[in-house]
Protein backbone atom coordinates (compact mmCIF):
# COMPACT_ATOMS: atom_id res chain seq x y z
CA UNK A 1 0.00 0.00 0.00
CA UNK A 2 1.90 3.27 -1.26
CA UNK A 3 2.17 6.21 1.66
CA UNK A 4 -0.59 8.17 2.54
CA UNK A 5 -1.18 11.49 3.65
CA UNK A 6 -2.78 12.46 6.94
CA UNK A 7 -4.36 15.26 8.14
CA UNK A 8 -4.46 15.21 12.01
CA UNK A 9 -5.72 17.59 14.54
CA UNK A 10 -4.09 17.48 17.41
CA UNK A 11 -5.41 20.22 19.95
CA UNK A 12 -2.62 19.19 22.85
CA UNK A 13 1.33 18.06 21.71
CA UNK A 14 4.04 18.30 23.78
CA UNK A 15 6.50 15.35 23.69
CA UNK A 16 7.69 16.36 27.45
CA UNK A 17 4.71 16.29 29.12
CA UNK A 18 2.42 13.79 29.67
CA UNK A 19 -1.07 12.72 29.21
CA UNK A 20 -3.57 14.11 26.42
CA UNK A 21 0.27 15.89 25.11
CA UNK A 22 2.07 12.99 25.38
CA UNK A 23 -0.89 11.43 23.17
CA UNK A 24 -0.90 13.98 20.82
CA UNK A 25 3.07 13.70 20.33
CA UNK A 26 2.86 9.70 20.42
CA UNK A 27 -0.05 9.62 17.35
CA UNK A 28 1.35 12.00 15.32
CA UNK A 29 4.36 9.98 15.44
CA UNK A 30 2.90 6.77 15.04
CA UNK A 31 1.29 7.34 12.04
CA UNK A 32 4.34 8.85 10.30
CA UNK A 33 6.13 5.37 10.51
CA UNK A 34 3.56 4.36 7.63
CA UNK A 35 2.38 7.53 6.36
CA UNK A 36 2.84 11.10 5.78
CA UNK A 37 1.14 13.35 8.37
CA UNK A 38 0.28 17.19 8.67
CA UNK A 39 -0.61 17.79 12.07
CA UNK A 40 -2.10 20.71 13.38
CA UNK A 41 -1.86 21.98 16.81
CA UNK A 42 -1.93 25.22 18.84
CA UNK A 43 1.27 27.79 18.39
CA UNK A 44 1.69 27.42 21.97
CA UNK A 45 3.20 23.83 21.23
CA UNK A 46 5.42 24.63 18.46
CA UNK A 47 8.40 25.54 20.93
CA UNK A 48 8.11 21.64 22.92
CA UNK A 49 8.06 20.40 19.38
CA UNK A 50 11.00 21.77 17.64
CA UNK A 51 12.93 21.72 21.05
CA UNK A 52 12.43 17.99 21.48
CA UNK A 53 12.82 17.21 17.35
CA UNK A 54 16.46 18.95 17.90
CA UNK A 55 17.42 17.11 20.89
CA UNK A 56 15.89 13.76 19.86
CA UNK A 57 16.40 13.37 16.20
CA UNK A 58 14.87 10.63 14.53
CA UNK A 59 14.48 9.93 10.32
CA UNK A 60 10.58 9.55 11.24
CA UNK A 61 10.67 12.86 11.24
CA UNK A 62 10.81 13.72 7.75
CA UNK A 63 7.34 11.83 7.00
CA UNK A 64 5.83 14.99 9.57
CA UNK A 65 4.32 18.62 8.62
CA UNK A 66 3.65 20.57 11.92
CA UNK A 67 1.16 23.29 11.04
CA UNK A 68 0.49 25.84 13.90
CA UNK A 69 -2.70 27.19 13.98
CA UNK A 70 -4.65 29.52 16.45
CA UNK A 71 -8.05 32.37 17.39
CA UNK A 72 -7.27 35.37 17.16
CA UNK A 73 -6.32 37.26 20.43
CA UNK A 74 -9.56 38.51 21.69
CA UNK A 75 -10.94 34.93 21.18
CA UNK A 76 -8.59 33.41 23.38
CA UNK A 77 -7.72 35.75 26.33
CA UNK A 78 -10.48 34.53 28.44
CA UNK A 79 -9.23 30.87 28.03
CA UNK A 80 -9.08 29.86 32.16
CA UNK A 81 -10.23 26.67 33.73
CA UNK A 82 -11.75 23.54 32.40
CA UNK A 83 -14.61 25.13 30.81
CA UNK A 84 -12.67 28.11 29.10
CA UNK A 85 -10.42 25.91 27.81
CA UNK A 86 -13.15 23.38 26.52
CA UNK A 87 -15.22 26.22 25.00
CA UNK A 88 -12.28 27.62 23.36
CA UNK A 89 -11.10 23.95 22.09
CA UNK A 90 -14.90 23.42 20.69
CA UNK A 91 -14.09 27.28 18.21
CA UNK A 92 -11.02 26.34 17.46
CA UNK A 93 -12.42 22.99 15.75
CA UNK A 94 -14.87 25.34 14.17
CA UNK A 95 -12.04 27.36 13.20
CA UNK A 96 -8.89 25.15 11.82
CA UNK A 97 -11.70 24.39 8.95
CA UNK A 98 -11.15 27.37 7.21
CA UNK A 99 -7.06 27.55 8.20
CA UNK A 100 -7.00 24.29 6.30
CA UNK A 101 -8.77 25.45 3.14
CA UNK A 102 -6.27 28.02 2.69
CA UNK A 103 -3.39 25.95 2.94
CA UNK A 104 -4.41 24.86 -0.14
CA UNK A 105 -2.90 21.67 1.39
CA UNK A 106 -3.39 17.47 -0.33
CA UNK A 107 -4.62 14.90 1.73
CA UNK A 108 -5.95 12.00 1.58
CA UNK A 109 -7.76 10.92 5.29
CA UNK A 110 -8.38 13.57 8.15
CA UNK A 111 -8.05 12.37 11.55
CA UNK A 112 -9.70 14.18 14.81
CA UNK A 113 -6.74 12.91 17.77
CA UNK A 114 -7.33 14.83 20.11
CA UNK A 115 -8.84 16.60 23.09
CA UNK A 116 -10.30 12.84 23.98
CA UNK A 117 -13.99 13.86 24.39
CA UNK A 118 -17.10 12.08 22.85
CA UNK A 119 -19.37 15.03 23.47
CA UNK A 120 -17.49 17.69 21.80
CA UNK A 121 -17.78 17.99 17.44
CA UNK A 122 -16.02 17.65 15.10
CA UNK A 123 -16.02 19.62 11.67
CA UNK A 124 -13.01 17.78 9.84
CA UNK A 125 -16.05 15.87 7.56
CA UNK A 126 -16.90 19.54 6.07
CA UNK A 127 -12.83 18.77 4.18
CA UNK A 128 -14.99 16.05 2.50
CA UNK A 129 -12.50 13.49 2.85
CA UNK A 130 -12.61 9.96 4.94
CA UNK A 131 -12.54 10.73 8.41
CA UNK A 132 -11.21 9.06 11.90
CA UNK A 133 -12.27 10.22 15.23
CA UNK A 134 -10.64 9.21 18.77
CA UNK A 135 -9.61 8.39 20.53
CA UNK A 136 -12.46 9.72 21.93
CA UNK A 137 -14.55 8.87 25.55
CA UNK A 138 -15.80 10.22 28.78
CA UNK A 139 -15.41 9.80 32.53
CA UNK A 140 -18.07 8.21 33.72
CA UNK A 141 -20.68 9.32 36.62
CA UNK A 142 -18.64 9.14 40.16
CA UNK A 143 -21.20 6.94 42.35
CA UNK A 144 -22.19 9.26 44.67
CA UNK A 145 -21.15 6.88 47.95
CA UNK A 146 -17.59 7.94 46.44
CA UNK A 147 -17.80 11.36 46.54
CA UNK A 148 -19.38 11.10 50.43
CA UNK A 149 -15.93 11.93 52.37
CA UNK A 150 -15.52 14.59 49.81
CA UNK A 151 -17.08 18.21 49.97
CA UNK A 152 -20.43 18.63 48.73
CA UNK A 153 -18.53 21.21 45.88
CA UNK A 154 -17.12 17.66 44.10
CA UNK A 155 -20.77 16.02 44.13
CA UNK A 156 -22.45 19.57 42.44
CA UNK A 157 -19.21 19.53 39.92
CA UNK A 158 -19.46 16.21 38.46
CA UNK A 159 -23.31 16.07 38.16
CA UNK A 160 -22.93 19.50 36.54
CA UNK A 161 -20.50 18.18 34.04
CA UNK A 162 -22.89 14.67 33.55
CA UNK A 163 -25.58 16.81 32.82
CA UNK A 164 -23.74 19.12 29.90
CA UNK A 165 -22.43 15.63 28.67
CA UNK A 166 -25.97 14.48 28.19
CA UNK A 167 -26.82 17.42 26.65
CA UNK A 168 -24.45 16.95 24.06
CA UNK A 169 -25.02 13.62 23.31
CA UNK A 170 -29.06 13.67 23.04
CA UNK A 171 -29.55 17.32 21.47
CA UNK A 172 -26.10 18.39 19.99
CA UNK A 173 -26.91 18.65 16.02
CA UNK A 174 -22.82 18.73 15.39
CA UNK A 175 -22.23 16.02 17.29
CA UNK A 176 -24.90 13.64 15.95
CA UNK A 177 -23.41 15.06 12.23
CA UNK A 178 -19.73 14.28 13.62
CA UNK A 179 -20.51 10.88 14.52
CA UNK A 180 -23.16 10.19 11.19
CA UNK A 181 -20.42 11.65 9.03
CA UNK A 182 -17.46 9.72 10.42
CA UNK A 183 -15.88 6.58 8.93
CA UNK A 184 -14.02 4.84 11.98
CA UNK A 185 -14.08 5.99 15.31
CA UNK A 186 -11.48 5.11 18.07
CA UNK A 187 -13.39 4.63 21.68
CA UNK A 188 -11.95 4.47 24.79
CA UNK A 189 -14.66 1.91 26.11
CA UNK A 190 -17.41 0.78 26.11
CA UNK A 191 -19.07 3.41 27.59
CA UNK A 192 -19.08 5.63 24.05
CA UNK A 193 -20.47 2.95 21.75
CA UNK A 194 -23.61 3.42 24.34
CA UNK A 195 -23.73 7.04 24.67
CA UNK A 196 -22.97 7.57 20.72
CA UNK A 197 -25.24 5.11 19.68
CA UNK A 198 -22.72 3.07 17.21
CA UNK A 199 -24.47 0.19 16.64
CA UNK A 200 -24.46 0.86 12.93
CA UNK A 201 -21.23 2.51 12.81
CA UNK A 202 -17.93 1.57 12.27
CA UNK A 203 -15.77 1.94 15.31
CA UNK A 204 -13.25 -0.07 17.39
CA UNK A 205 -12.74 -0.18 21.09
CA UNK A 206 -8.99 0.20 22.18
CA UNK A 207 -7.88 2.40 25.57
CA UNK A 208 -6.68 5.94 24.60
CA UNK A 209 -3.74 5.16 26.57
CA UNK A 210 -0.54 4.14 25.83
CA UNK A 211 3.11 4.33 27.11
CA UNK A 212 6.45 3.60 25.70
CA UNK A 213 8.79 0.64 26.83
CA UNK A 214 10.89 1.45 29.72
CA UNK A 215 11.10 -1.85 31.03
CA UNK A 216 14.48 -4.09 30.39
CA UNK A 217 11.38 -7.06 30.00
CA UNK A 218 12.84 -9.14 33.03
CA UNK A 219 10.39 -9.51 35.69
CA UNK A 220 11.92 -9.80 39.14
CA UNK A 221 10.61 -11.45 42.16
CA UNK A 222 10.55 -8.75 45.11
CA UNK A 223 11.38 -9.42 48.41
CA UNK A 224 9.92 -6.02 50.23
CA UNK A 225 6.51 -5.68 49.35
CA UNK A 226 5.76 -2.35 48.02
CA UNK A 227 2.96 -0.80 46.44
CA UNK A 228 2.49 2.57 44.37
CA UNK A 229 0.02 4.82 43.02
CA UNK A 230 0.16 7.78 40.77
CA UNK A 231 -2.10 10.68 40.41
CA UNK A 232 -3.96 13.94 41.76
CA UNK A 233 -5.10 14.55 44.73
CA UNK A 234 -8.84 14.69 43.53
CA UNK A 235 -11.80 12.66 44.40
CA UNK A 236 -11.53 11.23 40.23
CA UNK A 237 -8.35 9.08 41.49
CA UNK A 238 -10.11 7.41 44.73
CA UNK A 239 -6.54 8.30 46.93
CA UNK A 240 -9.04 7.69 49.70
CA UNK A 241 -9.74 4.40 48.80
CA UNK A 242 -6.25 4.28 48.24
CA UNK A 243 -4.86 4.67 51.47
CA UNK A 244 -8.07 3.14 53.30
CA UNK A 245 -7.70 -0.10 51.82
CA UNK A 246 -3.94 -0.21 52.49
CA UNK A 247 -4.87 0.78 56.37
CA UNK A 248 -6.99 -2.59 56.17
CA UNK A 249 -4.64 -4.66 54.53
CA UNK A 250 -1.91 -3.91 57.47
CA UNK A 251 -4.44 -4.30 60.22
CA UNK A 252 -3.96 -8.15 59.52
CA UNK A 253 0.15 -8.29 59.47
CA UNK A 254 2.43 -9.25 62.09
CA UNK A 255 4.50 -6.54 63.08
CA UNK A 256 7.57 -8.05 61.38
CA UNK A 257 5.46 -8.51 57.95
CA UNK A 258 4.71 -4.93 58.15
CA UNK A 259 8.23 -3.66 57.94
CA UNK A 260 8.14 -5.20 54.62
CA UNK A 261 5.31 -3.02 53.14
CA UNK A 262 5.49 0.25 51.83
CA UNK A 263 2.50 2.39 50.11
CA UNK A 264 4.31 5.34 47.79
CA UNK A 265 2.05 7.96 46.39
CA UNK A 266 3.40 9.81 43.47
CA UNK A 267 1.40 13.64 43.43
CA UNK A 268 -0.28 16.49 44.96
CA UNK A 269 -3.39 18.32 44.67
CA UNK A 270 -6.22 20.04 46.77
CA UNK A 271 -7.05 17.17 48.70
CA UNK A 272 -3.76 16.74 50.28
CA UNK A 273 -4.26 17.74 53.47
CA UNK A 274 -7.36 15.03 53.97
CA UNK A 275 -5.32 12.39 52.57
CA UNK A 276 -2.76 13.14 54.83
CA UNK A 277 -5.32 13.38 57.90
CA UNK A 278 -6.21 9.92 57.05
CA UNK A 279 -2.80 8.75 57.25
CA UNK A 280 -2.02 10.61 60.91
CA UNK A 281 -5.08 9.35 62.18
CA UNK A 282 -4.35 5.46 61.03
CA UNK A 283 -0.71 5.81 62.54
CA UNK A 284 0.83 4.61 59.42
CA UNK A 285 3.20 7.32 58.64
CA UNK A 286 6.03 5.08 58.83
CA UNK A 287 4.62 3.10 55.48
CA UNK A 288 3.53 5.72 53.78
CA UNK A 289 4.73 8.03 51.46
CA UNK A 290 4.06 10.80 49.44
CA UNK A 291 5.91 12.18 46.77
CA UNK A 292 4.64 15.51 45.51
CA UNK A 293 6.66 15.80 42.21
CA UNK A 294 9.15 13.66 40.24
CA UNK A 295 10.59 13.30 36.86
CA UNK A 296 9.86 10.85 34.83
CA UNK A 297 12.95 8.78 34.69
CA UNK A 298 12.52 8.54 38.65
CA UNK A 299 9.24 7.56 38.10
CA UNK A 300 10.31 4.53 36.09
CA UNK A 301 12.99 3.82 39.03
CA UNK A 302 10.22 3.71 41.40
CA UNK A 303 7.82 1.29 39.37
CA UNK A 304 10.86 -1.09 38.85
CA UNK A 305 11.20 -1.46 42.62
CA UNK A 306 7.49 -1.60 43.55
CA UNK A 307 5.47 -5.13 43.49
CA UNK A 308 1.64 -3.48 42.73
CA UNK A 309 0.34 -0.74 41.27
CA UNK A 310 -3.24 0.39 43.64
CA UNK A 311 -5.42 2.32 41.23
CA UNK A 312 -9.02 2.69 42.33
CA UNK A 313 -9.84 5.96 39.80
CA UNK A 314 -13.03 6.65 39.16
CA UNK A 315 -11.73 7.83 35.48
CA UNK A 316 -12.29 6.77 31.94
CA UNK A 317 -8.66 5.71 30.75
CA UNK A 318 -5.15 6.06 33.00
CA UNK A 319 -1.61 6.09 31.16
CA UNK A 320 -0.25 5.51 34.54
CA UNK A 321 -1.78 2.19 34.39
CA UNK A 322 -0.27 0.90 30.85
CA UNK A 323 3.22 2.61 32.57
CA UNK A 324 2.98 0.37 35.34
CA UNK A 325 2.08 -2.58 33.53
CA UNK A 326 5.16 -2.05 31.34
CA UNK A 327 7.14 -2.84 34.30
CA UNK A 328 5.20 -5.86 34.95
CA UNK A 329 3.00 -4.71 37.83
CA UNK A 330 -0.31 -6.44 38.49
CA UNK A 331 -2.91 -3.50 39.03
CA UNK A 332 -5.47 -3.36 41.72
CA UNK A 333 -8.32 -1.42 40.34
CA UNK A 334 -12.36 -0.69 40.33
CA UNK A 335 -14.41 -2.55 37.72
CA UNK A 336 -15.79 0.43 36.03
CA UNK A 337 -15.44 1.89 32.52
CA UNK A 338 -12.01 3.41 32.71
CA UNK A 339 -9.15 0.39 33.71
CA UNK A 340 -11.66 -2.21 34.95
CA UNK A 341 -12.35 -2.81 31.50
CA UNK A 342 -8.91 -3.46 30.31
CA UNK A 343 -7.75 -5.59 33.67
CA UNK A 344 -8.82 -9.29 34.27
CA UNK A 345 -7.52 -12.30 36.26
CA UNK A 346 -4.87 -12.82 34.98
CA UNK A 347 -2.66 -9.54 36.02
CA UNK A 348 -4.94 -8.04 38.28
CA UNK A 349 -7.93 -7.55 40.20
CA UNK A 350 -10.75 -5.12 39.35
CA UNK A 351 -13.50 -5.06 42.36
CA UNK A 352 -16.88 -3.99 42.60
CA UNK A 353 -18.45 -0.78 43.07
CA UNK A 354 -21.21 -1.89 45.29
CA UNK A 355 -20.86 0.33 48.55
CA UNK A 356 -17.81 2.35 50.08
CA UNK A 357 -16.80 0.30 52.92
CA UNK A 358 -17.10 -3.56 50.78
CA UNK A 359 -14.76 -1.64 48.39
CA UNK A 360 -12.11 -0.91 50.74
CA UNK A 361 -12.49 -4.60 51.64
CA UNK A 362 -12.38 -6.01 48.40
CA UNK A 363 -9.17 -3.83 47.40
CA UNK A 364 -7.31 -4.66 50.95
CA UNK A 365 -7.99 -8.48 50.54
CA UNK A 366 -6.73 -8.07 47.13
CA UNK A 367 -3.26 -6.55 48.51
CA UNK A 368 -3.65 -9.53 50.96
CA UNK A 369 -3.73 -12.23 47.98
CA UNK A 370 -1.24 -10.64 46.15
CA UNK A 371 1.27 -10.17 49.64
CA UNK A 372 0.67 -13.74 50.84
CA UNK A 373 1.24 -15.68 47.64
CA UNK A 374 4.36 -14.79 45.72
CA UNK A 375 4.04 -17.11 43.22
CA UNK A 376 0.34 -15.60 41.90
CA UNK A 377 2.49 -12.20 42.17
CA UNK A 378 5.24 -13.00 39.99
CA UNK A 379 2.83 -14.93 37.62
CA UNK A 380 0.29 -11.81 37.60
CA UNK A 381 3.67 -10.05 37.21
CA UNK A 382 4.61 -11.58 34.17
CA UNK A 383 1.07 -11.36 32.52
CA UNK A 384 0.48 -7.49 33.29
CA UNK A 385 3.74 -7.37 31.06
CA UNK A 386 2.27 -9.51 28.26
CA UNK A 387 -0.96 -7.52 28.58
CA UNK A 388 1.11 -4.16 28.21
CA UNK A 389 3.12 -5.83 24.97
CA UNK A 390 0.10 -7.21 23.28
CA UNK A 391 -1.70 -3.72 24.33
CA UNK A 392 -0.37 -0.81 25.33
CA UNK A 393 2.74 0.26 23.29
CA UNK A 394 2.71 2.70 21.49
CA UNK A 395 4.10 1.18 17.96
CA UNK A 396 0.87 -1.16 18.49
CA UNK A 397 -1.30 1.35 18.70
CA UNK A 398 0.74 2.64 15.18
CA UNK A 399 -0.15 -0.42 13.12
CA UNK A 400 -3.88 -0.26 14.33
CA UNK A 401 -4.17 2.75 12.91
CA UNK A 402 -2.80 1.64 9.96
CA UNK A 403 -4.58 -0.64 9.24
CA UNK A 404 -7.52 1.38 9.61
CA UNK A 405 -6.46 4.10 7.35
CA UNK A 406 -5.77 1.23 4.69
CA UNK A 407 -9.36 0.14 4.94
CA UNK A 408 -10.39 3.32 4.16
CA UNK A 409 -7.98 4.36 1.50
CA UNK A 410 -8.72 1.40 -0.62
Amino acid sequence: MSNKTILATCYAVNPFKGSEDAMGWNVVYQIARFNNVIAITRENNRDAIEKFMIENPDKVYSNITYLYFDLPYWMRFWKKGNWGSMLYFMLWQRGIISFIKKQNLTFDITHNVNFHNDWTPSYLWKLEKPMVWGPIGHHPIIPVHYLKPYSFKYYLKDRATWLVKKAFWNYSFSLKKTVAKADHIFCMNKGVEKVLNLSKKSFSIQPSVATDDFSSNVIYQKTNFHIISVGRFVPLKGFDLTLLSFIKFLENLSDTEKQHCTLTIVGTGPEKAFYKKIIAENNVECYVEIIEWIDRKKLMTLYKKSSVFLFPSHEGAGMVVAEAMSFGLPVICLKNEGPGEFIDSTCGFAVSQTDYNNTILELAEALRILHSDKDLLHKMSIKARVNFQNNFTWNSRGENLNTIYNKLYL
